[in-house]
């Protein structure tokens, strides 16, 4: 690991997480959890085996992450964030928040994995009717359907369909984000191959924050 060689806490925080996947790798514990050596790896699809494993010695040696064997029938090896590693995810956030407006272009090499929009989504949605009943919209892009609910002012974010949901967007992951974040229509979104199904008065219980994604 290459070394700044400055005493400042920003070019010391870039000595640990700066390489090239570093921040990747904690993104995909940060929102896993606990995971296999493959789970990272299959959430990383252009990344290096050996590099991966290089990127995982270091956050490990710089008490970013810690491997811990997982007992009978899992019987393997799962790397998980250490407290330390943990104090990363504002970081993370923020990254997201700031890279929403980057979003607006999708290069059709791009790979898409659902628990990366996932995660944007849960940092930028909030409920805009505390006072409404319980509502849930699915999403059902990229490789998993995304589930939002909303009740009592508070929304939670999950992986996996959402059961019966009052409403589920369907279609291409661009499109929806931009319906769901308010830079694009419903007429916009229709065009470019959205479709609503359900109460679309759901979409408009779930604010974004508009204009740091616009």
């Amino acid at each position: 690991m290459r070394s700044y060689d400055e005493y400042c806490a920003v070019a010391k925080s870039l000595d640990l997480v700066g390489d090239r996947w570093t921040l990747l790798v904690v993104r995909e514990l940060s929102q896993r959890g606990a995971a296999r050596y493959t789970d990272i790896r299959n959430g990383l699809p252009g990344v290096a085996t050996n590099l991966l494993a290089d990127r995982l010695r270091d956050l490990e040696a710089a008490g970013l992450v810690a491997r811990e064997e997982a007992p009978p029938p899992v019987a393997t090896t799962l790397f998980r964030l250490t407290p330390r590693g943990e104090g990363l995810r504002p970081v993370l956030d923020e990254l997201m928040r700031w890279g929403l407006p980057l979003m607006v272009e999708q290069k059709p090499e791009d790979a898409v994995r659902s628990h990366w929009l996932a995660g944007a989504v849960e940092v930028m949605v909030s409920d805009r009717d505390p006072d409404g009943d319980p509502v849930t919209l699915e999403l059902r892009i990229a490789d998993e359907p995304i589930a939002i609910a909303a009740r009592n002012g508070e929304t939670k974010v999950t992986l996996g369909p959402a059961g019966d949901p009052d409403a589920a967007l369907v279609g291409p992951e661009r499109p929806i984000l931009g319906l769901l974040f308010g830079v694009v229509d419903r007429t916009g979104a229709e065009a470019m191959g959205v479709t609503l199904e359900g109460d679309p008065k759901v979409i408009d219980r779930f604010a974004a924050e508009a204009a740091a994604a616009a």
